[in-house]
């Protein structure tokens, strides 16, 4: 498909710059079907039933911005995937003034040799010394927010606890399961006493989930890889609610794409462990959700070509309008939608 049939117009000031406080205070567009309803993450136990579960992302934010100095060049670098215990792939700014072999100062004791450059203009950077790279950079790294939020102010210590899931466990994430961020313990107590189950798997998303489209065509793009695991019992758990009649409903892009990496032609959610390149595109055929909740993305993203496979591209461009029109706050930190496709036709 052409990736420009995925584009909409949104204003500067509908992107959210902090979290809705408390986090479940956020809107919420329920978009059932066919059919589009104001609502608030409060709001989430009516729109499901006894015996559906909602399944989170624990992976945990790291603070994976990083800047230094390589001589009197400053690069920036953003971590974006474990390849072992010392070494990182990463982007990097300024990266023509970085070349293989270098060392990059990233203060605090903190410093990194450019080992590699890779196809697609990232570094494999392997850190000195022994401590393990998540204390370098406890002292060296910043969160990292998401370029539409950073470039309008910089990380503070506020995002510290801000862009950090209440399910936050496994290290490793460079970006937030934002969709999670609405979570708090009243809510999940509220969704308890209504009898919808929790399950929880780990996607360390990273930094690719900010990198833009640039093929004109969809089949032409690229996808980033991001390692995930669902163990044997949580896949069982999943299995059984399907098997009860239960829906399962992905709280995020990241642990949709984590389920459907995972499952079977016959809709069988098995263990999985390892990376997943997952691009989902409209005609995609949906094989383990039954409705995902998230926030809003960026025009011509892989995110918003995701919704609008399971939902319909028209359905999300309208859905998407009322949003705007509706001055809904989007993107990382803004409001949540949740989306039910009809039960009849989940390849939507």
């Amino acid at each position: 498909m052409r990736v420009d049939a995925f584009d909409f117009d949104l204003p500067s000031e509908r992107i959210a710059l902090r979290p809705a406080r408390p986090r479940d205070a956020a809107r919420m567009l329920v978009v059932d079907g066919r059919a589009i309803v104001d609502a608030g993450v409060r709001d989430l136990p009516q729109w499901l039933r006894p015996g559906d579960c909602l399944v989170f992302n624990d992976t945990r934010v790291i603070p994976a911005q990083l800047e230094g100095q390589r001589g009197e060049a400053k690069i920036g670098a953003t971590l974006h995937k474990r390849i072992d215990l010392r070494r990182w792939q990463a982007f990097v700014r300024n990266a023509k003034r970085l070349r293989v072999g270098e060392t990059v100062d990233f203060g605090s004791g903190v410093a990194a040799l450019a080992e590699e450059r890779l196809a697609d203009g990232s570094f494999v950077l392997a850190f000195a010394g022994d401590e393990p790279v998540e204390l370098l950079l406890e002292r060296a790294g910043t969160m990292p927010l998401p370029p539409y939020i950073a470039g309008k102010r910089g990380a503070d210590e506020a995002d510290r606890t801000d862009y950090q899931t209440m399910f936050a466990r496994e290290d490793g994430a460079v970006a937030a399961p934002t969709a999670a961020l609405h979570f708090t313990p009243e809510l999940l107590a509220a969704l308890a006493a209504a009898g919808i189950a929790t399950e929880t798997l780990t996607l360390h998303v990273g930094a690719g989930t900010f990198l833009p489209v640039k093929a004109d065509d969809t089949d032409d793009h690229v996808m980033h890889a991001e390692w995930g695991r669902i163990d044997a019992a949580t896949a069982a758990r999943l299995n059984a609610v399907r098997a009860a009649g239960g829906r399962v409903i992905a709280v995020g892009t990241t642990s949709l794409r984590l389920l459907e990496s995972a499952t079977r032609d016959d809709g069988t959610i098995a263990p999985f462990a390892g990376d997943t390149s997952i691009f989902i595109t409209p005609g995609y055929r949906f094989k383990a959700i039954d409705g995902l909740m998230t926030n809003f993305h960026l025009p011509r993203s892989t995110l918003f070509m995701l919704v609008s496979a399971l939902m319909g591209l028209e359905t999300m461009q309208a859905a998407y309008a009322h949003a705007i029109a509706a001055e809904y706050r989007f993107y990382s930190y803004g409001d949540a939608s949740l989306l039910l496709p009809p039960q009849s036709d989940r390849s939507a």
